[in-house]
């Protein structure tokens, strides 16, 4: 057991992240369990622990009695300092133990530049980085969330992936481990693993070798083991009401980025737009039932002791009886003071209304997505509203009193032009005309929120290249130069890093190399502005002879393999091409949800259906 001395905490900041013992944290008897699981999202504990996949697992392997699970964040750069001169390993937050001894270490894996801070994790918890050189006495190393559709740039440090949503695999996953400990790890490391491969949604890099042409591009993956499975597909929750949710989330001693309660209304979206990997990747929709949610709602607020209650999905508005739902919930807990958020909004009036309804308690600003500038782009990317939705919108919210709004647009989009970019500033400027017409005068905040295109797997624009840095931020430039109204504040993403994003979303295994070496040369917390290391990264690909424009900036031919396309979750190549044409030709496709059905192909692949409760009370 780790022990944290006064002049250590007292050395550091916010010592709370390292201490433990928060309201709900569970503790249990290390040698009454048969698995002992490490949870981890390789960033500082705030964002950690505003994760709601991570509490959800948290809590269905704690329900578990022969498992064992705590959980363990990236130190900040004081405490690593620290814990380097203390020769203090990493360590989980409960029980203080060493995470070497864990019998699992699992990653949240939320976006790609988290990936140098999972081998720092590894190296300070004195576990082998390389998968090839872990023996019996190391933890198994698991991977999990968005970026497991493709896990190939960093498959050489993982052991195996769980694809989709793991309420229930990770369960299966240690019910494999405490029969094959049980019967004396036959096989060893790779007895488990070939066991642990033949479930649905297990990914084991190790039984896969990526193929190349004489030209240096993938061509394919060679099967390994009879274990592994051509094509890996996720593992979808089809019944929302019936698998465990997170009831008792532990509460921090400091704050948070997500500081209130999350409940989660439903998954998947099917809006269809083509820049989205969450909205292919999370499908079908699948909801809650309001009564089920109201259920939960009382739990969480009588466990946390939270005011705030943030209702959550990728498109929360969507929810099929939101209107109802919002009225039960302000009825349970009238006279509680408790606040309730949508953290997405359709640009509609009915939108605006319930917001106000929502508010009512604490009111903030209101955010849209309207994602480009002009109605032929919004058509390319398939975002379905116009622009006369927006004013009508920001007309609403303004005679209800809001004076502040956000947009929220992406740059760098297929077939974008200067003109695309310039509708951005003329966009903002009508919603600032919007306001002064319905109040007669000025004093409204209109923020726009504009960050870099980043083709990603899975999606119709996963063939696109991307927009080199330079070019991104001359229409930076361009746009502020189109920005003249003061009651117009523009804040854009940094160019570099997205760049870099961009190099690993589409990468392959070869990557892995160029990970390893800027996290050497010293890149960590590549997503925190103030230490993104840019130079280090591009010299790491100079060193290991890889051009980087090869991933990012090179648009892929249509009929070329692609490294990602074994590891799926269950859309199909036929219907991303369709989309792909779809959007060249500036054509919309509606949403399936009560519409036409797609062809997308999930459905089928996952035998699964959407399940829109409205649709069951019709």
């Amino acid at each position: 057991m780790i022990k944290l001395t006064p002049e250590i905490l007292q050395a550091i900041e916010k010592p709370a992240r390292y201490t433990g013992h928060e309201w709900n944290a569970v503790e249990k008897n290390w040698d009454e369990a048969k698995c002992h699981f490490a949870l981890a999202l390789p960033d500082v504990y705030e964002v950690g622990m505003s994760n709601l996949g991570l509490k959800i697992l948290y809590e269905v392997l704690n329900g578990r009695s022969d498992t064992f699970c705590e959980r363990v964040y990236a130190p900040w750069i004081d405490m690593e300092e620290k814990m380097r001169e203390a020769g203090i390993p990493l360590f989980s937050l409960e029980s203080f133990n060493e995470i070497k001894s864990f019998d699992f270490l699992g990653f949240s894996l939320q976006y790609e530049m988290i990936y140098s801070n999972v081998l720092n994790m590894l190296e300070l918890a004195g576990i082998p980085v390389w998968t090839k050189d872990r023996d019996d006495n190391d933890p198994f190393i698991v991977g999990g969330g968005p970026c497991v559709y493709n896990t190939e740039p960093v498959c050489d440090f993982f052991d195996f992936f769980i694809l989709g949503e793991g309420e229930e695999i990770i369960s299966e996953v240690v019910d494999v481990f405490v029969s094959w400990r049980a019967a004396g790890s036959p096989g060893g490391r790779q007895g488990f693993l070939r066991e642990a491969a033949r479930l649905d949604g297990i990914y084991v890099p190790a039984f896969y070798e990526p193929q190349y042409d004489d030209r240096g591009l993938f061509s394919g993956m060679k099967l390994l083991d009879d274990a592994a499975k051509p094509v890996v597909y996720k593992r979808v929750i089809k019944d929302m009401d019936q698998v465990t949710f997170v009831e008792k989330p532990v509460v921090p001693y400091i704050d948070i980025v997500h500081d209130r309660i999350m409940l989660e209304l439903f998954r998947g979206c099917t809006r269809g737009c083509r820049f989205c990997q969450a909205g292919t990747s999370y499908r079908p929709v699948r909801e809650r039932s309001k009564e089920r949610l109201r259920e939960l709602a009382r739990k969480l607020v009588d466990s946390t002791g939270y005011n705030e209650m943030s209702l959550t999905s990728l498109s929360s508005a969507d929810y099929s009886c939101l209107g109802e739902m919002v009225d039960d919930l302000f009825a349970d807990f009238e006279g509680e003071k408790v606040s309730f958020s949508l953290p997405s909004l359709r640009i509609d009036s009915f939108s605006i209304d319930l917001a106000h309804k929502m508010q009512q308690v604490r009111k903030s600003g209101l955010t849209f997505a309207p994602e480009a500038g002009t109605q032929r782009l919004r058509d390319v990317i398939n975002k379905g509203v116009t622009e006369e939705n927006l004013l009508q919108a920001v007309e609403a919210a303004f005679k209800q009193g809001w004076k502040q709004v956000k947009l929220y647009f992406m740059m760098g989009l297929p077939t974008e032009t200067d003109e695309d970019i310039i509708g951005i500033a003329n966009l903002a400027k009508k919603v600032v005309d919007k306001y002064f017409e319905v109040k007669g005068r000025r004093g409204c905040t209109v923020t726009i929120s504009v960050s870099c295109f980043v083709p990603k797997p899975f999606t119709p624009f996963q063939w696109f290249g991307q927009v080199p840095r330079e070019e991104f931020e001359r229409r930076q430039k361009l746009l502020k130069e189109n920005i003249r109204d003061k009651s117009i504040k523009f804040n854009y993403h940094d160019a570099r890093v997205s760049v870099l994003e961009g190099s690993l979303a589409r990468g392959d295994r070869r990557l892995s190399k160029v990970i390893y070496q800027a996290w050497k040369d010293g890149a960590k917390f590549d997503g925190w502005t103030d230490l993104f290391k840019n130079e280090v990264w591009h010299e790491a690909y100079e060193k290991c002879g890889i051009d980087i424009t090869q991933y990012n900036e090179r648009t892929r031919d249509l009929e070329e393999p692609l490294p990602w396309e074994h590891t799926s979750p269950g859309v199909s190549r036929a219907f991303l091409r369709r989309e792909y044409d779809k959007a060249l030709q500036e054509c919309l496709t509606e949403d399936c949800r009560r519409g036409k059905c797609s062809a997308c192909g999930v459905c089928p692949a996952l035998d699964a259906k959407v399940v829109d409760w409205r649709a069951k009370d019709v």
